[in-house]
Order: C-alpha cells, then sequence, then structure tokens
C-alpha cells in the first residue's frame, strides 16, 4: 500500500447501480436526469437548465479530477444503461489518507431505492478496502432531513455541526451536518449495507 491515498478512474459495478467515470459527452444525458428542482433545493450551486451551464458543471468536476481534488462518477441503471444521476469523491487528502463522498444526485424515481445504497456502498467498499481510506466522511444542508436520514443510514456517525460553513449561489450561507465512517467502522457498516441490499 503506497503511502499516499491515490484516485484513478475505475468502474464500481454493481446490481443495481454502475458508476463509471464522468466525462465530457455525458453532459446531455446528465441535465435530463437531473431537471427535476427538489434535487437543487439543498444545493451550493444554481441548477443547471441548459446544456452549456451543464458543460461548465462538467468541466468544473473534470477539472477538479485533474488536479487530483475529485474522481466524479456518473450513475447508470444497468438493466437500461441510462443515466440517473452523479456522485464523486472529493475534498482528498493523500496524506491523510482520507476523503470525502458528495455532490451526489439521483433521478426522482431512483431516490429511496437500492441504487443509492448500492452506490454508497461500491463507493466505501473501494475506498476502505482498494484505497486504503482512514477516513470518508459526507456532508449536507443541515435541514436536509432526507439527506440525513440516508447517510445516518449508511453507518455513517453525525459529528456536528459547522456553522456558516458554506455560502450558497443566491448569497445564503448554510450550516453543515457533518458526518464520518472511519476505518474501524467500516467492517460493522459493510455488514449491515451487505444485510440491507440483500434484503
Amino acid at each position: 500500500m503506497s503511502p499516499e491515498l491515490r484516485l484513478e478512474p475505475i468502474v464500481l459495478a454493481g446490481t443495481y447501480v454502475r458508476l463509471e467515470p464522468l466525462r465530457a459527452d455525458h453532459a446531455p444525458a446528465l441535465l435530463e436526469s437531473c431537471r427535476d428542482q427538489e434535487i437543487w433545493r439543498w444545493m451550493l450551486i444554481e441548477q443547471p437548465t441548459t446544456l452549456e451551464a451543464m458543460q461548465d458543471w462538467l468541466s468544473r468536476a473534470l477539472r477538479d479530477q485533474d488536479q487530483g481534488h475529485a474522481l466524479p462518477f456518473i450513475q447508470i441503471d444497468p438493466p437500461t444503461g441510462g443515466v440517473i444521476g452523479t456522485t464523486r469523491y472529493m475534498d482528498v487528502r493523500p496524506y491523510d489518507r482520507s476523503l470525502e463522498i458528495g455532490w451526489t444526485w439521483l433521478a426522482p424515481t431512483f431516490r429511496r431505492t437500492a441504487a443509492n445504497t448500492e452506490s454508497k456502498y461500491l463507493l466505501l467498499e473501494h475506498a476502505f478496502e482498494k484505497l486504503g481510506a482512514k477516513r470518508v466522511q459526507l456532508k449536507t444542508d443541515v435541514r436536509n432531513e432526507m439527506s440525513r436520514k440516508a447517510i445516518e443510514r449508511i453507518g455513517a456517525q453525525f459529528e456536528g455541526v459547522l456553522r456558516n460553513y458554506q455560502r450558497r449561489f443566491d448569497g445564503t450561507v448554510r450550516d453543515t451536518a457533518m458526518y464520518s465512517i472511519i476505518d474501524a467502522d467500516w467492517p460493522q457498516a459493510r455488514e449491515a449495507l451487505r444485510s440491507r441490499l440483500s434484503s
């Protein structure tokens, strides 16, 4: 194992979702998958409503990847091959062997389904078992109860609220709920996730 955590593009395939490295040509399909305004209610950026806006968002995601700060994925529905959302590793701290899972959204019909659970499982499994992560963090707007419950269901521990932590595109400042799973937590979280996916 290298002394520092290093990200390389990879396909993570499951039964309910397949995560593929984000590419520039995903912009049209991604735009279609995120037209629901509810997706953007808690996001820090304004909803991309044009192909140009989505291409700009995607370019920034790929630039973060090129700089080693992130590894963005497209989420695909295996039976249809359709794009259903996106997620990424981000806030990568190689020396500390730490990263965040974030910028996650799913098309409305795939929310609260096995696709979201399995997506998190695949990302966590890869982070802890292949990359050697010591810590994976997740965060959300403190008011976003649906997201907070989803994070808690995967076994993440609530660490507290970061007050006035991030500024949104409209100038408001949000309080952020911070969660984490550390390597010592992973075996128990892994078994709980496997149980949920098999039930």
